[in-house]
């Protein structure tokens, strides 16, 4: 039989935190913030880029001390000033979006990372490493080969020796930064499912993340923060994307189709029977002068391997590519640059810019003939390149020379974005564009990818998020282990058939 005092424990929350202020600087990161999670609970924590959130995280961790007055109550402990030691102590494990693991080292080593280290050296014991990573993989119902290297798992693999990693530790609250911003559908939906066995095992799990759907779909409550301040705390139960939507940003965003019938265009881009062995076979397609065209699909569907071979990364095994009405077979991405073919990573951190060089070297690698003085770069021509583009796509930047690392997601993408249009090609591929990208920050791709294709530029609008290429492309492809399954027309079909089409 439960007593009064059981009914007050169970309602307690494992975490509390009050009037949280912080300022770097002058500027005020945190303004007044009050934040609560409760015993098992699945909280999301929602805000567009520089909302205050990896702030809020990093004072719950210990990282930064807030201003005099902030109360932090951890299991109905309070705690004047957290520590990192006193976090992880009390089970406080923090997955950030980098995952912050080691590749060189095993699978077994990571997860049980935190056992090797200590004040004094001492022999390491393997076998009690593998029983560690064993049972923590165990209690998420994943098996990986433990003596592996970490560097051969994919980025969905990594994420759950993470999540081992902070079982290990003991976790009472888990936070998750982005976890599933580069992961595909089919691995999302496994790492949701992993948290739902977190909370029902009774860890706390506190999500951030842009994808809103997902949100909905795990989450119980939902704190929303704007400009550093608290907007507030809402039950999921009622709640809609558009109105998360309208809560983080301030503003409303149309969700209307933007599908043209542009088949009058002359066609830019043909793809006949283009085959790669073992990724792709018989893709055949048209892509005309300021047409986006959408290509979703799940993991293994061959999108990525098709863009990459109409980039000249890789050679098709048969089939013929034509653009612009002539055949072209390119050896390399040099030559498809040349001709008027520009591809955006999906990966931003590692192939799309690079992160400690200048936002400026980053807008005109891809376009040095352009700001060439005879055969040194002239510094005027540069600057005058990286205006017109910062200008053009509404980059907000501090100086030219900043580092790109300086800038949001959403700002990084843009310029990624500009410093293929510096390159002015005929056809723009887009590789999952929006990738940790706030939706703020998405709805202002999106305009910039309307704005270039009604100016004349055809795209290849790729995303394994199916509302992404349901509303912003003319038409859509869906590609099924290496194959066109389906073409559609977004007229002509719901987001409900299209999403049950790719996800069944």
């Amino acid at each position: 039989m439960s007593t009064a005092s059981d009914e007050g424990e169970r309602a307690r929350p494992l975490l509390s935190l009050r009037g949280i202020n912080m300022t770097f600087g002058g500027v005020r990161a945190l303004k007044n913030v009050s934040f609560e999670v409760m015993p098992g609970e699945v909280h999301c924590l929602a805000g567009e880029n520089g909302s205050g959130k990896s702030t809020l995280i990093k004072v719950i961790s210990g990282v930064y001390k807030p201003a005099a007055g902030a109360e932090i109550v951890f299991d109905g402990e309070a705690i004047p000033h957290m520590t990192p030691g006193m976090a992880q102590a009390r089970g406080i494990q923090i997955i950030w979006q980098d995952l912050a693991l080691f590749a060189e080292m095993s699978v077994a080593e990571n997860i049980a990372f935190q056992t090797l280290s200590g004040a004094r050296p001492r022999l390491v014991n393997y076998a009690a490493i593998r029983r560690i990573a064993e049972e923590a993989l165990a209690r998420l119902g994943v098996s990986l080969d433990v003596d592996r290297p970490l560097k051969d798992y994919a980025i969905a693999q990594r994420q759950i020796v993470a999540i081992a990693r902070a079982l290990v530790g003991e976790a009472r609250i888990v936070f998750m930064d982005e976890p599933t911003a580069s992961l595909t559908q089919s691995e999302t939906d496994h790492l949701l499912a992993i948290v739902h066995n977190l909370s029902a095992s009774g860890v706390a799990v506190v999500f951030v993340s842009h994808r809103l759907a997902e949100v909905l779909e795990i989450s119980a409550r939902i704190t929303v923060l704007r400009d550093g301040a608290l907007v507030g705390v809402y039950p999921v139960e009622g709640m809609t994307q558009s109105k998360i939507t309208e809560l983080m940003t301030g503003r409303t965003f149309d969700q209307g189709t933007r599908a043209r019938d542009v088949s009058h265009n002359p066609v830019m881009l043909s793809v006949n029977n283009l085959s790669r062995s073992g990724e792709f076979s018989d893709i055949s397609f048209e892509l005309r002068r300021g047409e986006t065209l959408g290509i979703t699909g799940l993991l293994g569907s061959g999108r990525t391997e098709l863009a990459l071979t109409l980039f000249g990364m890789r050679r098709p095994a048969s089939g013929t590519i034509t653009l612009s009405g002539k055949p072209v077979r390119f050896a390399s991405n040099r030559e498809a640059i040349a001709a008027g073919v520009a591809y955006l990573s999906e990966d931003r951190l590692a192939l799309g810019l690079n992160q400690p060089q200048s936002i400026a070297d980053n807008l005109v690698m891809a376009s040095l003939n352009r700001i060439l003085s005879g055969r040194l770069i002239s510094p005027e021509k540069k600057r005058s390149l990286v205006a017109r583009w910062i200008a053009d796509l509404s980059v907000k930047i501090g100086r030219q020379d900043d580092a790109i690392s300086t800038l949001s997601g959403g700002n990084q993408q843009r310029v990624a974005i500009a410093k293929w249009l510096a390159t002015d090609p005929k056809v723009l591929i887009l590789d999952s564009p929006t990738v940790g990208v706030d939706v703020g920050a998405r709805a202002g791709i999106f305009e910039i990818v309307a704005r270039l294709a009604e100016a004349g530029l055809a795209i290849i609008l790729i995303s394994d998020e199916v509302p992404e290429v349901y509303f912003n492309a003319d038409r859509v492809i869906h590609m099924e282990k290496g194959r066109i399954a389906d073409v559609y027309d977004p007229h002509a079909t719901t987001l409900k058939d299209l999403e049950a089409a790719v996800y069944a």
